[in-house]
Order: structure tokens, then C-alpha cells, then sequence
């Protein structure tokens, strides 16, 4: 076999053709790094557009979660953290507050903030439901289940299938009906009244109550079990007369609110009224504030947003139903059960192991009870 020779000819032209080959390398290597590069950029660019955006919609759901809850207090940052951390469980939450505080503000938000959001938000106020319908009215009723049930009708637990059930003064249920609350709470399940099929009622549970939950124990009205079942993640709403720094940002709101509503332009605010509305105790809250603050707008012909003195001064906070006597038998039995809760825990208030754990209620509440009975924790305390 010959050998094949080469000429300079074609040594030259495998050389060129080399060159071209390994250009050709070096030009596809180069652009691998650069998309290479270009993709390492992009990723970033993702990676910051999305930290931005994650930012972004927190700072929206925040600003929309929260718009009817006004106030930068501690008290009410303090609220709002507690609705943040117990939104996005499915955890029974039991608000608590005198009446007008807002209660049912603190239920939406902690809807809003759930995973039930895009569902029913269903407010029952169990104080207004006469108490031979309350049972038909939150859990449904079978067609002939009573005089006046021509067809069958679904209740506010099936209607809130999915999403959230926010049972305001629950404080009010009867006895009764608290016990099928308790089976809800229990079991997860109901039946209509006159029925026997039995419903599962996959539905989160926000109560809100202005009365003393553990004084109606005391008192036999509301059931010791039904509130432990409640009593899973208590929130206090504090009243107006204590976040009174928030009253001036408050008043704002609502003027400008009720403003817009009547196509009144009103650019400032008297200074004394300011002063007026950070002294009164308003004992009905916010409700009491936004109701004077409409009444005011109403009235009002100028640009000065004010108050007459006279409509505050003339506020009394309303007259309790119960006499002097059963308040005062509700007060020593309450009593009594506060100081057997510090005796087994040795005078302890707070804590697992603490009067205020042992009773289910807040340490705040405890605090302020024991202060309003006259209580001297001290004498529970071992002695060295």
C-alpha cells in the first residue's frame, strides 16, 4: 500500500480548515458562556422581581387586610399580631371586648388573612335570633320539623361550608343550642333540626362575646366545656378609652368617610373637639365615636369639622339589666372561683401552670379581676 502523500497545497487547506473548525469551537463556546451568563442574570433578575413582589403583595395585604381597623397603639399592634399568627390555622379563635370595640373587624381580618379566604364569611349574631330559632337558624331545618317549615332550609353552618362561621355574643346562645355547638366543635358534625342525617361541617369557628364568659359559668348560663372548646386562641380588643392615642387618627377616618358619603368637603379639624374626644371615657367605643362623628357631619355647614361639647357630656353608659343583688352574688361566686384557681397554682398568674391557664382566660383579664374583686394573690404565695 503507497504512502499518501500531501502537498503543500493541501497542508495549507487542512490548515485553514482546522482554524475554521476550532474557530467555529471557540465562537460556539462563547456563546454557551454568554447565555450561560445571560441565563445566571435572568435567574437573578427572577429571583429579585419575585422578592420585590413577595414584598409588594404583603405590604397590599396588609394595607387591604387591615383598612377598617385604625390605630397604631400597642394594644392594637399587639390585636393585629395575634390575628397574623392565628389567621392561617384553622384554630378556633374566641375575640373578646366590650360591645362597639370592633369584635367582628378582628373576625374578617383573621378571614381575610386564612386559607379559607376565598370562601364564605358567614356572621351570625346569636343575640338577635329568638331562642326557639337559633337552632333552625344555624344549623337548618327539614321541611315539617316545626309549625311555619314548609320546605326544607339549609342553616348558617352549611352555608359557610369550605370557609368561616363568626358566631357574634355567643355569649347569648341557649343552653340547648350550646350543646349542639359543642357536638360541632366535637365531632365536626351536625344534624338539621327534624332530621337525622347527619352533616359534616368543615367550617372554621371565630365566637366573639362582650360579657364574662367565666362569671356565666359561675352563674350556670353558659357551659364550662362549650368554652374550653371556644377559648382555644383568645384575642382581647382593647376599648377606645385605652388606645386613646389612636382617637385623633380615628376621628380622621371617619370624617373623611362620611365626607365623601354626604359630598361635603371638610379640609380641617377643630383642635378642641381633638381634646374633647381624648378626654371622654366613651363607653360605647368606636360605634359610640362613629355615631357622634356622623351626627356631627350631618350638621356641619362649613369647612371645620367639630363636636358639640353637650353631645358628650350628655353620654351615659347604659344601665345593666341584672339588680344590684345578682351582680353582687355573680361577683363572690366569680371571686371564689378565681381564688381557688390562685390557690391550686400557689398564687401563680401566668404561665402553664398559672390561675389564668387553669381558668382558660387571658393573663390581662385575670389581672384586671383580680384588681376589680379585690383580690390579694399574695396570701395564695408560699411562704419561705
Amino acid at each position: 500500500m503507497g504512502v499518501l502523500q500531501l502537498t503543500s497545497r493541501d497542508e495549507r487547506s487542512f490548515a485553514e480548515h482546522d482554524v475554521e473548525f476550532l474557530g467555529q469551537i471557540a465562537d460556539q463556546i462563547a456563546i454557551s458562556l454568554k447565555n450561560a451568563l445571560q441565563y445566571e442574570q435572568v435567574n437573578k433578575t427572577k429571583d429579585r422581581l419575585h422578592d420585590e413582589n413577595m414584598v409588594l403583595r404583603e405590604q397590599i395585604d396588609g394595607a387591604c387586610m387591615f383598612e377598617e381597623i385604625v390605630g397604631s397603639s400597642p394594644l392594637l399592634q399587639r390585636v393585629l399580631t395575634s390575628v397574623v399568627k392565628v389567621a392561617p390555622t384553622d384554630s378556633t379563635v374566641l375575640i373578646l371586648g366590650e360591645t362597639g370595640t370592633g369584635k367582628e373587624l378582628i373576625a374578617r381580618a383573621t378571614h381575610k388573612c386564612s386559607r379559607r379566604s376565598g370562601r364564605a364569611f358567614i356572621s351570625v349574631n346569636c343575640a338577635s335570633i329568638p331562642p326557639s330559632l337559633i337552632a333552625s337558624e344555624l344549623f337548618g331545618h327539614e321541611k315539617g320539623a316545626f309549625t311555619g317549615a314548609l320546605q326544607q332550609r339549609q342553616g348558617r353552618f352549611e352555608l359557610a361550608h369550605s370557609g368561616t362561621i363568626f358566631l357574634d355574643e355567643i355569649g347569648e346562645l341557649p343552653t340547648e343550642t350550646q350543646i349542639a355547638l359543642l357536638r360541632v366543635l366535637q365531632e365536626r358534625q351536625f344534624e338539621r333540626v327534624g332530621g337525622n342525617r347527619v352533616i359534616a361541617a368543615d367550617v372554621r369557628i371565630i365566637a366573639a362575646t362582650n360579657r364574662d364568659l367565666p362569671a356565666a359559668i359561675a352563674a350556670g348560663t353558659f357551659r364550662a366545656d362549650l368554652f374550653y372548646r371556644l377559648n382555644v386562641f383568645p384575642i382581647e380588643v382593647p376599648s377606645l378609652r385605652e388606645r386613646k392615642e389612636d382617637i385623633p387618627m380615628l376621628v380622621e377616618h371617619l370624617v373623611k368617610r362620611f365626607a365623601e358619603k354626604m359630598g361635603k368637603q371638610i379640609r380641617k379639624i377643630d383642635q378642641t373637639t381633638l381634646e374633647l374626644c381624648r378626654k371622654y371615657a366613651w363607653p360605647g367605643n368606636i360605634r359610640e365615636l362613629q355615631n357622634i362623628v356622623e351626627r356631627s357631619v350631618i350638621l356641619l355647614s362649613g369647612d371645620t369639622f367639630w363636636i358639640d361639647e353637650a353631645w358628650l357630656s350628655n353620654q351615659q353608659p347604659p344601665l345593666h339589666d341584672l339588680s344590684s343583688s345578682l351582680m353582687e352574688t355573680l361577683e363572690n361566686q366569680e371571686k371564689k372561683i378565681i381564688e381557688a384557681a390562685l390557690a391550686e397554682s400557689n398564687g401563680k398568674v401566668a404561665g402553664p401552670t398559672g390561675a389564668a391557664t387553669r381558668l382558660g382566660i387571658p393573663r390581662s383579664t385575670l389581672d384586671r379581676k383580680i384588681l376589680q374583686l379585690n383580690i390579694n394573690k399574695h396570701r395564695f404565695m408560699p411562704r419561705p
